[in-house]
């Protein structure tokens, strides 16, 4: 996985940290509530980061940037792989959010996204049955392979495509976390609501630019 670099901007080092909100609790209102914006980033994403730096605290490897760590998953304890993906997972998930009704990509990515996905439309169908169909806990994602192909993958718990563990392994640009403590306090048990909630919602400025970066 070459393009690992893109992803330089979180500090993916130990000991790791919080990284602050790139917007206030209340600026994805109403499609996601602000209880949940905090609750989300100071106690569950700041939960991942400590136990994180505490899985790695005695391991001799732990000054391994966690994006090579994820290489070789399988040799690290679950507690690594648990929180590590929690801390990425997170990091990025803030980044790909703003307030942006009804908003869609535009450029090479949308034509691409057109022409693996038969158009925009189709895309989010595509993207929400990937989201409806994990089974408990896990994300959804849009990710860039190692070939520049643009596909559409889920993952249980906190797993990525990054992981040498991963089914697919690719590059996300886009991903949705479905576990029930993203949405729960808004949305209950209705996860479709909170997904069709989630396209008002999506940074794709960002999606964008991480987008180009990969290609190159």
């Amino acid at each position: 996985m070459k393009k690992l670099s893109v992803f330089n901007e979180i500090k993916l080092v130990y000991p790791y940290e919080l990284p602050a909100l790139p917007y206030s609790y209340t600026a994805l209102e109403p499609y996601i509530d602000a209880m949940t914006m905090e609750i989300h980033h100071t106690k569950h994403h700041g939960t991942y980061v400590s136990n994180l730096n505490a899985a790695l605290e005695a391991n001799p490897r732990k000054e391994l940037p966690l994006l090579e760590i994820f290489q070789k998953i399988e040799e690290f304890p679950a507690a690594v792989r648990n929180n590590g993906g929690g801390h990425i997972n997170h990091a990025l998930f803030w980044k790909w959010m703003k307030f942006n009704e009804n908003g869609k990509p535009d450029g090479e990515l949308l034509k691409h996204i057109e022409k693996t996905f038969g158009g925009f439309t189709q895309f989010q169908e595509e993207f929400t049955k990937a989201a409806l169909a994990r089974f408990g806990s896990g994300w959804a994602w849009l990710i860039l392979t190692e070939n520049n192909d643009l596909k559409i993958i889920s993952t249980p718990n906190q797993d990525n495509p990054f992981m040498s563990i991963a089914e697919t392994k690719g590059y996300p640009i886009l991903g949705l976390d479905v576990w029930e403590h993203a949405y729960y306090l808004k949305y209950q048990n209705r996860r479709a609501d909170y997904v069709k909630a989630f396209w008002n919602v999506v940074n794709w400025d960002e999606v964008k630019a991480l987008y180009e970066k990969l290609i190159g």
